[in-house]
């Protein structure tokens, strides 16, 4: 009897296999990524569709990468419950593929072996069979899939077409489930004897591109210096890169938004339309290229090989603030967002160091805070160049982000001054890559479709209930003063702004910060509405930057941006330290020791600056 094809695939492997880039490869735009039940480890599915005649749509899931089925983490227990078929919710796959980066056989084969032993079916790929020839090497595949008893193909997951041989295996019967190695099997004899039997050397030459790179990119000073030029040229880009696309989606929501005024008479419904939802989801999306920049630059040295090397060159300095070289990565990821950098703390395996991370990746500046430092930015610091080849603007931003990354370090020296334990660090080191571009392409897109959803969502709400609370109620007939003091809006600041006023917030700031505590970049389509800034009247944002430079001194600015680079993240951020945790209290502690470093950084800000400015 003909066994079936196979319907629900689950790719699994080591982390830096390059299962990812494959499963880019595999199901293109056709993903959906969502969370297990239960859970909040991130759950990527796709769809393939085999080539005609079959013409076959087969699921396939990109399951967390894991060293071993011995789980230590959420996000291993996850992948070890899927590959045995008893996750709740979750049908068995039919097929499992376990990816191996062929240049790491060794390490990687162990993982294929445990696979082996739950003795469901498998298929094996050797991803990056090309960097294994330029390494002088031979794999001999058909010697290593009779020996394993399970078929064995193989890949460049970064190369088009490089998944050919996956999607011709997915159009063949499900291959029968392997015989597991005797109970009591030594895997390290074993992966010895298969690496003897399987793998030749055909010249004597060694990966020297990747030693002759890492005796600079690892030296102790060489290397600090690559990784701080990185990290400045990444923000520099962030200003220089995205301009002129940036004055696209301006001149367009320009556009829309005196389009959609000539179509609609004066009146409540074209305040609405137009001050509260054009130009609130405008003054955001305008910063929209900023962060794909930034998200591109993370990507790209993630998929390079880089990370991993970054995280060892900084292990000295995070063991300065009590921490190890495995927090760099969660920290870098969450100045694209918080939300996924506190949940990739799982790979932490040190509780405290863990909690630690968790508490401080909140200091690190999420691509949400791009939007209001860019509108400050942009109004009172000058437009010039420095030394002939640095952009100001790009300057002080890297300086903000320095600001949070030093305040984070000493935080976590604070929290962990009474820890001395040590914690060696155990990191792999891939080896690098070029990216692949389909792969980036498609990791830009679902960000930028996240972001755009939260503009349709969260963001127009926002931006909705903003305009409704500075509309409503009306001036009396007669009032002096402009209408928005009469509004819920202007009592609202007003309140507040006794306890701001210390720090040189005026009640148009006030009234910003509420919404900004939803999603920070409400902050800046807040500012527009308090300010009576229409879509209509062109691009909300450009014309903020010169309202605000004449109506705010220099010390406010500076306040402003001295707040944000501490104040608590959005409530997403929030919650998601709740879920990591289980625990209320942190989160409470979060929100006291963020609001409290905030108030005092813009409290010295403001009085220093207005010392020397006068």
């Amino acid at each position: 009897m003909t066994s079936p094809l196979p319907q629900r695939v689950a790719l699994v492997g080591n982390p830096n296999c390059g299962k990812t880039a494959l499963f880019n490869q595999l199901t293109g735009s056709r993903q959906k990524v969502a969370n297990y039940a239960g859970v909040t480890v991130e759950r990527k599915a796709g769809r393939l569709t085999t080539p005609a005649p079959a013409g076959r749509s087969v699921q396939i899931l990109d399951l967390p990468g894991t060293y071993s089925l011995n789980a230590t983490s959420p996000d291993e227990a996850v992948t070890r419950d899927v590959c045995r078929g008893v996750y709740k919710g979750e049908p068995a796959p039919d097929l499992l593929i376990s990816v191996l980066a062929a240049t790491n056989l060794r390490l990687h084969l162990r993982f294929a072996l445990e696979l082996r032993q739950l003795g469901r079916p498998m298929l094996i790929v050797l991803n990056m069979i090309d960097a294994v020839r330029k390494q002088g090497l031979e794999i001999d595949v058909p010697r290593l899939q009779a020996e394993l008893g399970v078929p064995v193909v193989t890949a460049i997951g970064v190369k088009r077409g490089g998944a050919a041989s996956i999607v011709q295996a997915l159009d063949e019967p499900v291959p029968p489930p392997p015989a597991p190695l005797p109970e009591g099997a030594d895997l390290h004899a074993e992966i010895r004897r298969l690496m003897a039997l399987c793998v030749r050397r055909t010249s004597t030459r060694h990966p020297q591109f990747d030693a002759r790179l890492d005796r600079w990119v690892l030296h102790p000073v060489w290397g600090m210096l690559i990784l701080l030029v990185l990290l400045f040229i990444m923000f520099q880009a962030v200003f220089s890169w995205a301009q002129p696309f940036m004055d696209l989606l301006q001149s367009g929501m320009d556009q829309l938004g005196e389009f959609v005024g000539t179509l609609l008479p004066e009146g409540i419904l074209r305040s609405l339309i137009v001050e509260g939802v054009i130009a609130g989801a405008g003054t955001v999306i305008v910063f929209l290229p900023q962060i794909l920049i930034l998200f591109l630059w993370i990507l790209a040295l993630e998929e390079s090989g880089y990370l991993p090397r970054a995280a060892f060159m900084l292990d000295k300095l995070m063991a300065s603030a009590g921490l190890s070289g495995r927090s760099f990565i969660p920290l870098l990821s969450s100045f694209a967002c918080a939300v996924p950098g506190i949940m990739s703390t799982r790979t932490i395996q040190n509780p405290r160091d863990r909690m630690v991370t968790i508490l401080i990746a909140p200091l690190m500046t999420c691509s949400a805070r791009l939007p209001v430092y860019a509108l400050l930015i942009a109004a009172f610091v000058p437009s010039r160049t420095v030394l002939g080849l640095f952009n100001l603007h790009g300057l002080v931003l890297f300086a903000l982000y320095a600001a949070g990354v030093l305040s984070a370090l000493v935080v976590a020296r604070v929290l962990k001054k009474r820890d001395t334990e040590e914690h060696p660090l155990l990191m792999e080191l891939p080896s690098y890559r070029v990216p692949g571009l389909q792969s980036l392409c498609i990791e830009l897109w679902q960000r930028a479709r996240i972001f755009l959803s939260r503009v349709g969502t969260i963001i127009v709400t926002l931006s909705i209930i903003m305009w409704a609370l500075s509309s409503f109620p009306a001036p009396p007939a007669g009032a002096a003063g402009p209408a928005i003091d009469w509004s819920l809006a202007g009592r609202i600041g007003h309140l507040m702004l006794p306890l701001f006023a210390f720090i040189g917030f005026n009640w148009q700031i006030c009234v910003a910060l509420i919404p900004g505590l939803a999603a920070r970049e409400v902050a800046v389509s807040g500012l527009a509405t308090v300010y009576s800034v229409g879509a209509s009247e062109g691009d909300a944002a450009t014309q903020l930057a010169p309202l605000l430079s004449a109506h705010w001194s220099l010390a406010t600015a500076f306040s402003l941006l001295a707040w944000y680079v501490y104040a608590p993240q959005c409530f997403s951020t929030l919650a998601v330290i709740r879920r990591e945790t289980g625990s209320w209290r942190l989160v409470w502690v979060s929100v006291v020791y963020l609001f409290g470093l905030a108030y005092l950084a813009s409290f010295l800000t403001y009085h220093i600056t207005r010392f020397f400015t006068g």
